[in-house]
Parts: structure tokens; sequence; C-alpha cells
């Protein structure tokens, strides 16, 4: 039983919210494929509820015992009001209220691996446009309309740096490996990496895998020990024709370093989906850097996400329905 909510639906009680910021950031089909998988995981006797707009959410929130949402909903609970369980649809949970939500008790699931597939792809990609020098190419053809030959290098025989060896990090690894690369990474626990890193090592040992990466690629969470983990003393201990990729968060990198670092050629370039501040502004140098690759923070997207979080909500779901909230997978609260 799908549909948008008003005040009146929501004073009967919700059983399952799909919060407003969902529909405003994936947009109408997204959530209608999103409802379809969320309503088939639920028994007869419950319901999910759509909400479009801040206020439908409001009026919904306090009686919703299961949220779903890509933004912090913190500020919309009443006192004493919290839903039991909070299934966000972000890997990175830094922007949510974690203390207010533990104060409440709440459970609180992230959608770690889901985006894992093509944000995997996405680095494969960046390393070769930096290794083939295909945005050369591209740069050739649009500003120049010129047939000019160059050399390229190739992905063999080269060492990758991955620097948080989660679900990202691990499918990175097992990509890169089909190109013949050397992996090595860092990981909280050295000794459950994945087959595909050839070496791992604690994040204490960083500076070993700045000096050793051709390619050093950013995929741990945002939280305080890796909050500016990449500066200036980070970048010159790098090799000088290194690459540094970012699917990770802007913050984990200071910019203006990295900015310095590309227009000084301390480094070979970058490839940054994510920035300090989003949208990137026009006025950042790094517009105009010709060894700097940027997208718009989409590295994650997909035609499949959607059915993929449905499937972690309905793997989720009967957990939470059997009282097994303790072993809700993703489970970060």
């Amino acid at each position: 039983m799908n549909g948008s909510i008003d005040a009146n639906a929501a004073a009967e009680g919700t059983d399952v919210l799909l919060h407003h910021s969902v529909s405003a950031v994936f947009g109408g089909d997204f959530v209608e494929r999103l409802a379809s998988g969320v309503d088939s995981a639920l028994p007869s006797t419950e319901q999910v509820e759509t909400a479009t707009t801040a206020e439908e959410s409001r009026a919904a929130i306090d009686d919703a015992n299961v949220v779903l949402t890509i933004r912090s909903i913190s500020d919309q609970l009443s006192d004493g009001a919290a839903p039991d369980w909070i299934q966000t649809l972000n890997s990175g949970v830094d922007s949510y209220d974690l203390d207010t939500l533990a104060d409440r008790e709440v459970a609180v699931t992230n959608a770690a691996g889901v985006a894992a597939e093509p944000i995997a792809e996405q680095v494969l990609g960046y390393l070769l446009v930096f290794e083939r020098r295909i945005h050369k190419g591209i740069r050739q053809q649009e500003r120049d309309g010129v047939w000019r030959r160059y050399s390229a290098g190739e992905l063999a025989g080269k060492t990758l740096g991955i620097v948080g060896v989660g679900a990202i990090g691990t499918r990175v690894a097992e990509l890169a490996s089909a190109f013949d690369v050397e992996v090595i990474g860092t990981k909280r626990t050295p000794e459950t990496a994945p087959d595909a890193v050839d070496e791992a090592y604690p994040p204490k040992e960083l500076p070993e895998l700045l000096a050793r990466s051709d390619y050093l690629v950013l995929a741990c969470p945002l939280v305080e020990a890796t909050r500016g983990l990449i500066g200036t003393e980070e970048l010159m201990s790098m090799r000088s024709d290194a690459v540094l990729v970012n699917v990770a968060r802007g913050e984990v990198v200071e910019e203006s370093a990295l900015e310095t670092a590309l227009q000084q050629s301390r480094i070979r370039g970058a490839a940054l989906d994510v920035f300090e501040k989003e949208p990137l502004p026009q006025e950042s140098p790094l517009w105009d850097l010709s060894n700097a690759v940027i997208t718009p923070h989409m590295a994650g997207s997909t035609p499949k996400y959607a059915d993929r979080v449905g499937s972690l909500f309905e793997e989720n779901y009967r957990r939470y329905a059997a009282g097994d909230l303790e072993d809700l997978r993703n489970r970060i609260l």
C-alpha cells in the first residue's frame, strides 16, 4: 500500500516511511522502484508510506517504526519520539546526528556495498584515463580539433594503493587485479584483507602506501581519524608521477594542499568525485587544471541502486521483524 501521505494518514500510524529526501535526491522513478521493493518485503498487515515533501515527512515521522532516508532526520523528531530503525541510503553517515539517535536507542544501518560495483568501475576508468592519457585525446578533440599523436602507458605492473579496503576498496582491488596490477592497501584489520590485495597494512603504515603507490585510491569513511588525512606532508611523500583518486569524502583531503600539489606538479594528477564543498565552486582552481579530472559526486550512480537497496532492506527487515536488531546487516549504531 504505497503512496503519498498526508496528515490524516500519518495520524493513523505509519509502519515504514520513505522520507521525502529520497525523492528529492533520486527522483520519482527511483522512489517508485524502491517503494515497490520495500512494500513487497512487508507483511500484508503493514504498509510503506512515501513522503514527497518535508511537511509530509514531519507529519508522519513520529509514527514510523522504520525510516528509509538519505538525510539526517534528528531535527524532525519530536521530544521522546524515535523510530526503531533507520535504513540510510548513504554509505557514509558523517552527516547524521548519530549522538541523538544513540541517545534515543535507534538502530541505524547504512548502504555500504550497494554502490561498490559502479564506484569500482569508475575508479578503473580514472586509472585508464590517466594511464592511457585519454583525457588528453578528449581535450585535443574538443579544444583544438587536431590529429596529434601522443604516447601512453600500461596499467600492468603498476602499484595501486587503496586507503580503506572495505566493500568499495575490495571491489577496486578485484577489478584492478585483472589488469595485472599489484594491489596494496590499508585496513583496520589487515589480516582480514581479501585475496585480491597483495599486501595489507594497518592505517598507521599509510606512509609506506604513499611511497609505493603509482595510483592512490581513497575509499575510506569520513571519521575524525580520516579528516584531513591527505595534506601537504602526505602529498609531498607521494611519488612525483603518482595519481590521487578520491571516491571517499572531500574532507579526507586538504583541498588547498592538493590544488598546490597539482599546480606545482608535485604529483602527476588527481581524479576527484568528492570535494570539501559541493557543488564545487566555480572559482575553484581545480576546474582549470589540466591534470585534474572532475566528476560531480556521481561515482555511485547506477540504474540498479534502487533494487540493491530494496534487497538490503528486505534482508534487514526479516531480522527486524524477528527482533534481531543486533544482527542487522551494515549496522553502524
